[in-house]
């Protein structure tokens, strides 16, 4: 890679400049919307054009870069070494097709499986939090502070809603332990909440598009990221992803043991 990683940072935060206009003139007329699974994962217009926006930057920079992508323009990567590229172009279709609000669009580079750089943006707040180990990470241009060091019991936990229905990952357990409990639909976004400091952690079972950006901030701020069994992720597949401060981590970690019985 040629760039260096603030050279990259100031390239890509144009990109997500003129992703945002892109996507707020498409909200402007009728969505094309299908579904993919279910009536809950959807795909528009929007996630697509965005994505091959990105791609096409990407392989213009970087052309000898992998690609690992929502909807299907990237490549088919099978080993992270080399510069390897994570996007999701709309995180948060629901909420993007149903509120208008609350959804995002991210990207991450990540280089012989180390996180390079990073970004989540909101896309209606017009808010990027960015960055990676060598930058350090930005709310725009404010560098945040080094997180606070909160249990459970002090903070609120962003959990995935259809999996604390369904009491999957221990999130009922781990939901009453901590102060209060929040669901908003859009890993990008609740990422957001746990990077400014809001909530001490998030929770959910992601694809690796879901969770490369999310993860790769976390570790730079020093907040704690394993799958539910404490175990390292393994950035090609899907995981449940448990990404929170070290004493939320040691809770949450606990709470699975003692509910699974190991």
């Amino acid at each position: 890679m040629s760039l260096t990683p603030k050279q990259l940072d100031a390239c890509v935060l144009v990109w997500l400049d003129e992703a945002r206009e892109q996507i707020l003139n498409a909200m402007q007329i009728p969505l094309q919307v299908s579904e993919k699974t279910n009536a809950r994962d959807l795909v528009t217009n929007v996630d697509r054009s965005i994505e091959q926006f990105y791609v096409q930057k990407i392989q213009h920079l970087m052309p000898n870069a992998h690609i690992i992508s929502e909807e299907g323009y990237g490549d088919h990567v099978e080993s992270m070494d080399g510069d390897v590229w994570f996007i999701d172009p709309i995180d948060g279709t629901l909420n993007f097709v149903e509120q208008r609000a609350e959804f995002a669009t991210m990207l991450a580079l990540y280089h012989d499986g180390e996180p390079v750089c990073a970004w989540i943006m909101d896309v209606i707040q017009n808010e990027v939090i960015h960055g990676g180990p060598t930058l350090g990470v930005f709310e725009n241009e404010q560098r945040l502070s080094k997180f606070e060091n909160r249990g459970l019991a002090a903070g609120l936990i962003v959990v995935s809603g259809a999996r604390l229905l369904s009491n999957q990952m221990c999130l009922p357990e781990i939901a009453q332990t901590a102060l209060g409990f929040r669901v908003y639909g859009s890993a990008g976004i609740s990422y957001m909440h746990v990077l400014q400091g809001r909530a001490v952690g998030y929770i959910s079972k992601m694809k690796p598009w879901d969770y490369a950006p999310g993860v790769a901030l976390a570790k730079t701020l020093g907040l704690s990221t394993s799958n539910i069994d404490g175990n390292a992720l393994n950035m090609l597949i899907s995981n449940s992803v448990v990404v929170s401060t070290p004493s939320a981590h040691e809770e949450i970690m606990r709470i699975e043991k003692q509910t699974n019985g190991v």
